[in-house]
């Protein structure tokens, strides 16, 4: 019995290893930073560089880096096997909010994110390189960063998403040192209205691009985020938004990734119906 269940035990090991996504961390070089820079990419189960997979770029919050959502929400790997889509985890600075800052040269993290990689994803994965195979979302900084990357960048990304996201930077002039990207609100007011995801909604026209906002009722940017789902109601523009019990934490991103990774599959897979249409 005992060796039965040491054969059983050594079974369900090998299997676990040989059948599921595989995690694999790269540089990628940015030319318009001059820099490489590490990314975590997430391969699921059936990825074999035949079959062509949809991707999502999912962004880390402040004071993070690339590994956070793999180290600290570990079921984001099996998402990747669950829904058959590849997911791409960028460092973005310890504090970039994935902008193409207009006054410090080496961050100029939309253009990374949008343009370089991207085009390199494409170039070393079997991917579906277009908007209809493009998804964008993240937590806190990085959920400004997937609205403000996928308002922005509507012919790269075709749906995009938020987690307890930094909606509207503009309540908050002196916190997480963003005047040192885009200057000082007083002195800069124009900037922090450009570089905001609220300053943004003038790119949206209805059912342009598919976009989902969760944020928890004790979270510190409830009240943005709240406006943010009022003023885009106001302007007739489709979204799903979930807000539910929680906090500024990884209890509550750990849960809403699963909400979003399932937004993201039935958006991929009603753009794979309409091609095959």
């Amino acid at each position: 019995m005992k060796r039965y269940f040491i054969s059983l035990l050594a079974f369900i090991l090998f299997s676990i290893s040989t059948f599921s996504a595989t995690v694999d961390t790269v540089n990628v070089f940015s030319n318009k930073m001059n820099k490489s820079i590490k990314t975590v990419v997430i391969k699921p189960e059936k990825y074999d560089g035949n079959r062509s997979f949809p991707v999502l770029y999912l962004l880390h919050g402040h004071g993070d880096s690339y590994d956070g959502w793999i180290k600290k929400a570990p079921s984001t790997t099996e998402l990747s096997d669950l829904h058959n889509i590849i997911i791409i985890c960028p460092d973005g600075g310890i504090n970039s909010w994935y902008w193409d800052s207009p006054i410090d040269s080496a961050y100029q993290y939309e253009t990374f994110v949008a343009k370089e990689l991207t085009n390199w994803v494409d170039q070393n994965l079997k991917t579906i390189p277009s908007r209809e195979g493009r998804a964008v979302t993240g937590l806190s900084m990085g959920g400004h960063g997937g609205l403000y990357l996928g308002f922005r960048n509507q012919d790269i990304f075709g749906a995009c998403g938020s987690m307890s996201g930094g909606v509207d930077i503009r309540p908050f002039p002196n916190n997480w040192g963003m005047s040192n990207y885009i200057g000082k609100q007083f002195e800069n007011p124009k900037h922090w209205n450009e570089y905001t995801v609220m300053g943004l909604l003038h790119h949206l026209t209805p059912n342009s691009l598919r976009i989902i906002i969760d944020c928890g009722t004790d979270d510190f940017f409830y009240e943005v985020n709240e406006r943010l789902h009022k003023e885009l109601l106001y302007r007739n523009i489709p979204h799903d938004y979930i807000t539910r019990p929680g906090s500024h934490n990884w209890v509550y991103w750990n849960n809403a990734i699963k909400y979003q990774m399932l937004y993201f599959k039935e958006y991929f897979e009603e753009m794979r119906r309409n091609d095959k249409d």
